[in-house]
């Protein structure tokens, strides 16, 4: 059936931004705050008070405009949104329709089979949040109007993405951006993303897009997955059952894997869109727009080809390396002190990354500085310390937040690489195991690899690894001579 028909999906995207203050007052935007704290008279819709735009939410609404390939609109308006809700105390939501901020963008994504595909973006505009109803047991609703007027950027996809994963790739890749520019921290969990699907299936190599859906309340990337999923499959098996599609909203249900209708076409609301009298017009000039540009960072998809390009990498390390800001940023301070590209990325996909996932930290609280990494790698590239070593010094620079090379120091750890020490190990093993020298000179290879283990072991770790290869051949070598 998946063969026969063809999703079409189009997201919309709503990003809290990150400024201190909401969109029309000054109240503050932190999250978690005691429930309605955050609030003053223009955040309640009070007669007679008039909203100020805050300058903030323009810039970065055009910072992502510009990130995201968009026309900057020189002229744009709010607009009021109405709709009735108990946490919508104005009554209306400030929103923009008619004249966004940006139109006409797109988002570039690469696809598994490494094909990359440019997903539209019809509009990114700003908007006001509304407060939020606590359900609570019987017919109990609590409302908190904290959120009120916390400033969003609505980002629309046009409808170009045809699978779930595509709309996974392509709101992974919003996530990334927002918080390359430092926008918004990008966390579905506490609401900051946001994401409704629309979705439609056709047949094939058909033109006409299909009846569409609305599912809402997806609140972690595998379940917007998951959800698209789900409604394309209840799709085709609707229609392949002689069943018609209506235009719905359905909301998704995480515990029960499923979307529930609820609301109908006929039921959903009539916003009745008009110009926000109490708002001018937002007019960004060449000179403004030119100021914001200059604010852009090196973004995820330009930083990944410059690790390729200039440090060698493999494109899955610089892929995995760029994901977040902070991620690529400490691996540039650890190359900055060390020229071995490939080993930094290394030691920062595996084993820093195992301990921020583990721990569940940022990059900003891990507790070894590049500094120390980077050392750590030079020491090991100089033969003060093996590779084995390192391992083991890892963690204690981990949770003493000591420099490398002082613990090596303390711990009599410095690598053995004087050949008569190395080689009176290599005796004493070749002596203790004498029948395994007999399978190697009769050609078992593989007892190579049981004496290099035995050496190490003997040599607590310390002795040079190349030395000890090249010392053992010369070794088993004489050795054979002696018995022809």
């Amino acid at each position: 059936m998946q063969e026969k028909y063809e999703a079409v999906i189009g997201l919309e995207v709503h990003a809290q931004l990150l400024t201190n203050s909401k969109i029309f007052c000054n109240c503050s935007t932190k999250f978690g705050n005691e429930p309605n704290t955050n609030i003053c008279p223009i955040c309640l819709g009070h007669p007679g008070v008039l909203p100020v735009l805050n300058k903030k939410v323009v810039e970065y609404t055009v910072l992502m405009g510009l990130a995201t390939n968009c026309t900057i609109n020189n002229r744009s308006i709010f607009a009021r949104k109405n709709y009735f809700y108990p946490d919508l105390p104005k009554g209306f939501q400030t929103s923009q329709y008619e004249e966004p901020a940006c139109e006409h963008g797109f988002i570039e994504i690469a696809l598994p089979d490494g094909i990359t595909k440019n997903i539209g973006i019809t509009r990114i505009h700003m908007e006001e949040d509304a407060g939020k109803s606590i359900h609570g047991s019987g017919l109990s609703t609590s409302v908190d109007l904290n959120r009120c007027g916390v400033p969003l950027i609505e980002i629309v996809s046009d409808p170009d993405m045809r699978s779930a994963n595509e709309a996974y790739l392509y709101l992974s890749k919003i996530k990334q951006i927002v918080q390359y520019l430092g926008i918004c921290d990008g966390n579905m969990e506490e609401g900051s993303l946001r994401c409704d699907a629309n979705i439609s299936v056709r047949l094939r190599g058909e033109e006409k897009l299909g009846t569409k859906t609305e599912v809402k309340n997806m609140n972690s990337f595998r379940n917007v997955e998951r959800a698209i999923n789900f409604e394309i499959g209840r799709q085709i098996e609707l229609i392949e059952e002689g069943g018609k599609i209506i235009q719905e909203t359905l909301l998704w249900d995480a515990d029960k894997n499923k979307a529930f209708s609820m609301r109908s076409k006929e039921e959903a609301h009539d916003y009745r869109y008009f110009p926000e009298p109490d708002l001018f017009p937002i007019l960004v000039d060449t000179k403004w727009k030119d100021g914001i540009a200059a604010l852009l960072p090196e973004l995820p998809s330009e930083r990944k080809q410059r690790f390729i390009s200039s440090f060698k990498l493999p494109e899955y390390d610089a892929e995995i390396l760029t994901q977040t800001r902070d991620i690529a940023d400490y691996y540039e301070r650890v190359i900055e002190m060390t020229d071995d590209y490939k080993s930094a990325s290394n030691w920062v996909m595996g084993d820093v990354l195992k301990i921020i996932n583990e721990r569940k930290i940022d990059i900003k609280d891990f507790s070894i500085s590049a500094e120390n990494l980077a050392e750590l790698i030079n020491i090991i590239n100089d033969s003060t310390i093996s590779g084995k070593i390192a391992k083991e010094i890892f963690p204690e620079m981990l949770n003493e937040n000591k420099k490398p090379l002082e613990i090596v120091k303390s711990k009599n750890l410095m690598q053995i690489t004087d050949t008569k020490s190395i080689g009176i190990i290599i005796d004493k093993v070749l002596s203790s195991y004498p029948n395994e020298v007999d399978e190697f000179l009769s050609g078992k290879e593989k007892v190579f690899g049981f004496f290099i283990g035995k050496i190490m072991q003997e040599s607590k770790g310390k002795a040079n690894p190349k030395i000890v290869n090249d010392l053992l051949r010369e070794k088993i070598a004489s050795y054979k001579k002696i018995m022809e």
